[in-house]
């Protein structure tokens, strides 16, 4: 549903919540190189305060188990990844959520370059989850989404 492999992202289902960002990474085929090398390593979300225990760099249809941590508690989410693209241009990995995980939806991590400027855009859709708590708690996710969106945006420069 967050399509990472299209430079142009096609509508999505009207149920769910769309956000689609970008920040400037550099420039040159060092900062390319290494934006594209962490962000397949998971490090958008370690370096934005998550944990993941996955070994290596995201692959098709495996599950990882991604830990928040807020005011000393750990809130699990569970995730499968969906897709995975590694082009000239164009890297990253979609996931989307299982059962357990506070929302309901998908989530894509893509750098991309035009010219020498490395990019990173993150897009996503979610709902709220059908299970309680955190179907009753989805409009304070909303907002804990946006602080976590703008970490996304720091944590490949």
């Amino acid at each position: 549903m967050t399509s990472p492999g299209n430079r142009d992202w096609p509508a999505t289902d009207p149920a769910y919540r769309r956000s689609e960002v970008t920040a400037a990474l550099g420039a040159g085929d060092a900062v390319w190189a290494r934006a594209g090398a962490d962000v397949l390593g998971w490090r958008v979300k370690t370096a934005s305060g998550f944990s993941v225990d996955s070994r290596g760099p995201a692959c098709p249809g495996e599950r990882v188990r991604v830990t928040a941590r807020c005011f000393g508690l750990g809130v699990v989410e569970p995730i499968e990844v969906v897709a995975v693209v590694r082009e000239r241009d164009r890297v990253g990995f979609s996931y989307r959520t299982l059962p357990g995980h506070p929302v309901s939806g998908e989530e894509a991590f893509i750098v991309h370059r035009h010219g020498g400027q490395a990019y990173l855009t993150v897009r996503s859709i979610t709902r709220a989850a059908p299970q309680q708590p955190w179907r009753a708690l989805f409009p304070l996710l909303r907002v804990v989404q946006h602080i976590v969106r703008r970490r996304y945006l720091r944590a490949l420069l």
